[in-house]
């Protein structure tokens, strides 16, 4: 599929109903994913990160663009990048950042409130910096997501967040996004407030299910470097039972000719 293409599917998942939005780390886990039928992928910075022995939000723009081009070539799917705070804090390098990552073919990109020190930036500065991403996606037909971290700093901060989230929805954003909500109550609220626009959930709340959340509202839900955790727990649990030992840990695991077919090994 051209990136055209991939951008119209992604764009026509945004308008009704409610999808899963898987983030593999590299492009075998998006191989995997695509096999198993999602209907569009999104990075994980944090898990792209980890396969690199580096911490989230350490890695360069370049690798990251890199990475993002590196999944969008290996699977027909729509990727959204997890484009962390646009690699800038000025809203020409924020375009310059998002111009690369359409360049890269993703389908859509979200762009974070924090600067590199980890503080968020005051809400005139955020409106800036999205419009200049705005402007950089406008012709393309990729989606555009504002996020806004507050959540994750406190968990009580619904009422700003929503703030935050109504104003990047009024400044151009396609989807918004607060990682860190959690509550039933208070996800339907923040889908009321941004509506008409779509809303991204971060899955959180282990007992909550794809139906519930759909009923709730929410477009999409998505579960950042959770697949990349579980990936690497196992392997720590292999590992350390090798360390002491045992080898019962390594004998099972993907079937090696299913993890071949999707692949594609020729021998």
């Amino acid at each position: 599929m051209t990136s055209a293409a991939k951008r119209a599917t992604f764009r026509a998942l945004h308008e009704s109903g409610c999808f899963v939005l898987p983030n593999p780390w590299d492009v075998g886990s998006a191989k995997l994913l695509q096999h198993l039928g999602f209907a569009a992928l999104a990075s994980s910075s944090a898990g792209f990160a980890w396969t690199t022995g580096k911490p989230d939000h350490v890695v360069t723009r370049d690798a990251i663009v890199a990475h993002l081009a590196a999944l969008c070539a290996a699977v027909d799917l729509p990727v959204n990048a997890d484009f962390e705070s646009g690699f800038a804090s000025d809203p020409a390098g924020v375009a310059e950042s998002v111009k690369l990552a359409l360049d890269a073919g993703v389908a859509g990109l979200s762009i974070e409130d924090l600067d590199e020190a980890g503080e968020f930036y005051d809400t005139p500065h955020a409106l800036e910096r999205l419009r200049a991403a705005r402007a950089a996606v406008d012709g393309t037909g990729a989606v555009l997501v504002a996020r806004t971290e507050l959540m994750l700093a406190d968990p009580e901060a619904l009422t700003p967040a929503i703030d935050r989230l109504v104003a990047f929805a009024d400044a151009g954003a396609d989807c918004l996004f607060a990682p860190g909500v959690k509550r039933p109550e208070d996800i339907a609220t923040m889908v009321r407030a941004v509506a008409p626009k779509p809303l991204n959930v971060l899955a959180l709340d282990p007992a909550m299910t794809l139906a519930q959340l759909a009923d709730l509202g929410v477009r999409r839900i998505s579960v950042g470097g959770a697949l990349a955790r579980v990936a690497l727990g196992a392997l720590l649990t292999a590992a350390e039972a090798m360390r002491d030992g045992s080898f019962a840990a390594v004998a099972g695991g993907a079937p090696r000719d299913l993890l071949n077919g999707v692949f594609g090994a020729s021998r």
